[in-house]
């Protein structure tokens, strides 16, 4: 089983907001998403993120190449199918589709570095943002 806690450092500005996207609603993801401590862990084949910040705690399970529900950073729920993007599974990519409405197409990715840094990248409407925790990364066999 692999495990790893991170706390981000650095920032993040998103791009301007976008249509479908309430205002409020994203001025509250934006600080939420100011400083957030994830934890991630793998079980075989499902992976377990737990993120938490000052204003929320979200904690989503799944599965490479299977669909599942979870919510954009603003709260809308939306299905997701994360995939492998690296030969060396360093690099996971998640696409969002959203339930109920209309919006920009959102994801977001995570790669493990060579020197054990977090790279998280979220992405609205094509455009991304990105986010550069530093490795707090514990790994049990399993």
């Amino acid at each position: 089983m692999l495990q790893a806690a991170v706390q981000r450092r650095g920032s993040s500005t998103p791009p301007s907001p976008s249509p479908g996207v309430n205002m409020m609603l994203r001025k509250i993801a934006v600080a939420a998403a100011s400083k957030p401590a994830v934890e991630i862990k793998q079980d075989g084949e499902t992976f377990y993120i737990k993120t938490s910040t000052t204003v929320r705690t979200t904690e989503i399970s799944f599965r490479i190449g299977e669909e599942f529900e979870e919510q954009t950073v603003d709260g809308r729920p939306c299905k997701s199918l994360a995939r492998w993007e690296s030969e060396n599974k360093n690099k996971m990519v998640c696409e969002q589709r959203l339930l109920k409405g209309e919006g920009p197409k959102t994801g977001w990715s995570r790669e493990m570095t060579n020197d054990g840094e977090l790279i998280l990248v979220r992405t609205w409407g094509g455009r991304g943002g990105h986010r550069y925790p530093s490795a707090c990364w514990e790994t049990r066999g399993g």
